[in-house]
């Protein structure tokens, strides 16, 4: 597979992107990943970089970016965080990626079973995770409601998914650059759960 290059990203708009992401995950999950030269990409990105797009993941050991989408050596952006939250550090780093780099598509990408959420569900505190997981509450509040009962496993991986929207939110709302990017068509801010079972990226 080709290394990214400024006229490969340029070419791309951020729908392409996210269908190359698509497919790169389809390969993923059957198991029959591209045939790349990760040394050569090494070379060739030593002069510069151009990724398509910009992963905000979690830390999760279990949801590589990279290997998930099943791309190379200076194809995206990987910002990694416990619970996948926005803060004034991750959207520094995005609007990087994308209104200096040049990258089409933002992509928050949650996953199942994610410690971070199920500590936020768990009301947690400790140290300095305390702070970080008070930005997952939010997302927590909205599927809890007025229920006051411990959440069953269901409603732990609905928090999941409310997260990722909220973070999307958060991005527009936080971030006029990067609402004014997606605004003129120049990138599109998605979100997706990653299933730590399967494999299986599911856009949401």
């Amino acid at each position: 597979m080709r290394t990214q290059t400024k006229e490969i990203q340029q070419s791309l708009t951020p729908s392409k992107v996210k269908q190359i992401l698509v497919d790169g995950n389809q390969r993923f999950v059957q198991n029959k990943r591209g045939d790349r030269d990760l040394k050569k990409q090494v070379n060739e990105t030593s002069t510069g970089q151009f990724p398509m797009a910009v992963v905000l993941g979690c830390i999760d050991s279990r949801v590589p970016a990279e290997l998930v989408f099943d791309r190379g050596i200076g194809d995206i952006f990987n910002a990694r965080v416990a619970g996948n939250i926005v803060n004034e550090d991750i959207l520094g780093s995005i609007e990087y990626g994308c209104k200096v780099a040049g990258s089409k598509l933002v992509v928050v990408l949650g996953h199942t079973k994610c410690g971070a959420v199920a500590a936020a569900c768990q009301n947690v505190e400790l140290g300095n995770i305390t702070a970080l997981l008070s930005k997952i509450k939010p997302a927590v509040d909205a599927v809890r409601g007025d229920n006051s009962e411990k959440m069953d496993e269901a409603s732990v991986e609905q928090v999941a998914v409310k997260n990722v929207q909220i973070s999307i939110s958060n991005i527009r709302k936080e971030s006029p650059i990067l609402a004014e990017m997606e605004e003129a068509g120049e990138i599109e801010i998605v979100g997706a759960i990653y299933s730590v079972s399967s494999g299986q990226v599911e856009f949401i």
